[in-house]
């Protein structure tokens, strides 16, 4: 019962919105779930990024991978979803399934059995082996959506990630920089889930072609999401 209560409050710090006339909620992890459709979406894990660096000599912590997977068991644990898309970038390298350390192999089996999967391939991981489980595709329609991965030139009614979007605030002389889901209520670019993903101003040009009329940052906080406006947010 105690599970079920903490589950029931951290989805109270989420955020409702629509896009393209689905309700979902925004978690602060970084996912998007689909209420009625009772989809979970999470985009840019970007599995073993810390060991793809270590090979080329730029040593980082190695312990991306093993954080990445344990919010990811957390927020599957949290919705209890029918279904689980990845959009792409999952692995930060074709070789990442391969350096999976058994405790990190053995955590996202856990996740993935039994579980009506889907991995998304990316730029990073175009083709992913079949001992990960799950399907492997390019997109996904899902009513009035596409999820896919680099999200597609002009207006059209998507979930996609590949941008990472992060947005930076000036608050009291003070700035602020964190993940965010950018939004239009068509469209939503998700941010990276990964520990070690990193993230692209939501000020860059990049995003100009996506959102022409604007967007809503829905800006990750410590304990909820904050809705702002494109005109509240400043460049790096």
């Amino acid at each position: 019962m105690r599970g079920a209560a903490v589950a029931r409050e951290e989805q109270r710090m989420a955020a409702e919105t629509e896009i393209a006339g689905l309700a979902c909620l925004l978690d602060p992890s970084g996912a998007l779930y689909l209420i009625a459709e009772r989809t979970l979406i999470v985009a840019d894990l970007h599995l073993e990024k810390g060991s793809a660096f270590a090979r080329r000599g730029s040593f980082l912590p190695p312990y991306d991978t093993r954080e990445t997977i344990a919010s990811l068991a957390e927020v599957v644990a949290r919705y209890g979803p029918a279904r689980v898309v990845a959009l792409g970038d999952s692995f930060h390298d074709k070789g990442g399934p391969d350096r999976l350390g058994g405790p990190e192999r053995d955590g996202l089996a856990a996740i993935v059995s039994g579980r009506d999967w889907t991995w998304i391939t990316g730029n990073h991981d175009p083709d992913l082996p079949p001992g990960i489980g799950g399907s492997v595709t390019a997109d996904v329609t899902l009513g009035p959506l596409t999820l896919r991965h680099h999200p597609a030139a002009g207006r059209c009614r998507e979930l996609a990630g590949h941008l990472h979007p992060v947005a930076k605030v000036v608050l009291y002389g003070r700035s602020v920089r964190s993940r965010a889901f950018l939004c239009d209520g068509e469209r939503c670019v998700l941010p990276a889930f990964g520990a070690y993903a990193g993230g692209l101003n939501a000020c860059d040009r990049a995003f100009s072609p996506l959102f022409p009329a604007g967007f809503t940052a829905h800006v990750i906080g410590r304990n909820r999401i904050f809705a702002l406006a494109r005109a509240a947010l400043c460049g790096d």
